[in-house]
């Protein structure tokens, strides 16, 4: 039988201090069957994206015993950084590779939330394709609000995590569990350091859009629907997510994407829709990186 592969892109809340960095990825490395593709720190975000690879079993153990790390040595009390964030590890993706379907790969994420939520003690939530419930596919929605909503946002039955316990865990924050295909982060620079005119290119630029308002753009009241769910005005790029944040080691702000389906945005396009947003705006894109 084909063997079966599936990548992990956990997101862990520590990108300044290597030596917590480096004992994470050694819970990764001595699992038999998992390789070690990336490690890739980011100062600013203080946030370090990790990429391995193998057959699903060690995949999701190596992937247990990373958050179990995460969650000894990162205090998310003390955390500070550019990035969007919940917990020590903040998200957990599986993605296929070869030989097996979305479908199994959303039951090894499953099968990594139950055990996560079991013996950790951290609120756990599946996202994307993992997702139980439609309004948690998107990670932006989990999310919202960050780690400093997670005590009252705990206490909302509809908040309850999918897995472990609905009581806040000050130390190791929540994290999002998920299975969802390949995406691309591309980041784009502005001739700023704004991010609030950074932000308003993302809003432009993002499928998701930004929040209708009456009048003023950004203070005018939120204009709702007859569910009081605020009403969006679409942006320019399907399959898009997009933030802004400001970027010390480069001194300029970004406009941050993940482009979750390439088919619907190639990267020209997402680049070209930056452009023009930037221009219309009295800025320039100054460049881009991937």
């Amino acid at each position: 039988m084909p063997k079966q592969l599936i990548e992990c892109v956990p997101n862990f809340s520590e990108g300044r201090d290597m030596s917590i960095i480096k004992q994470i990825t050694d819970e990764i490395e001595r699992v038999d069957g998992v390789k070690l593709l990336d490690v890739d720190p980011g100062k600013a975000t203080n946030r370090t994206v990790v990429t391995f690879v193998g057959e699903p079993e060690p995949v999701v153990q190596a992937a247990f015993l990373a958050i179990k790390k995460a969650a000894e040595l990162i205090d998310m009390r003390q955390h500070k950084g550019e990035h969007p964030r919940m917990g020590a590890t903040d998200v957990c993706p599986l993605i296929p590779i070869s030989n097996i379907t979305m479908e199994e790969t959303v039951e090894w994420a499953h099968k990594l939330g139950e055990m996560a939520g079991k013996e950790l003690g951290i609120p756990l939530y599946m996202y994307e394709s993992a997702a139980r419930k439609p309004e948690r596919k998107n990670l932006a929605t989990i999310r919202a609000g960050e780690y400093e909503a997670l005590p009252e946002k705990l206490e909302k039955p509809e908040w309850k995590p999918d897995y472990g316990p609905a009581r806040f865990n000050a130390r190791a924050g929540a994290t999002a569990i998920g299975a969802r295909d390949f995406l691309i982060a591309y980041n784009v620079n502005l001739n700023t350091t704004s991010v609030r005119r950074a932000n308003s290119v993302a809003f432009d630029i993002r499928e998701q859009g930004r929040v209708k308002r009456e009048g003023d753009s950004v203070n005018g009241a939120i204009l709702r629907d007859a569910k009081g769910e605020p009403l969006r005005e679409p942006g320019a790029c399907k399959g898009v997510k997009a933030i802004g944040w400001f970027i010390e080691e480069y001194g300029v702000a970004q406009i941050s994407m993940n482009i979750t389906n390439v088919k619907q945005t190639p990267l020209h396009v997402a680049f070209e829709a930056c452009r023009k947003s930037a221009n219309e705006r009295g800025m320039r894109v100054t460049g881009s990186e991937l």
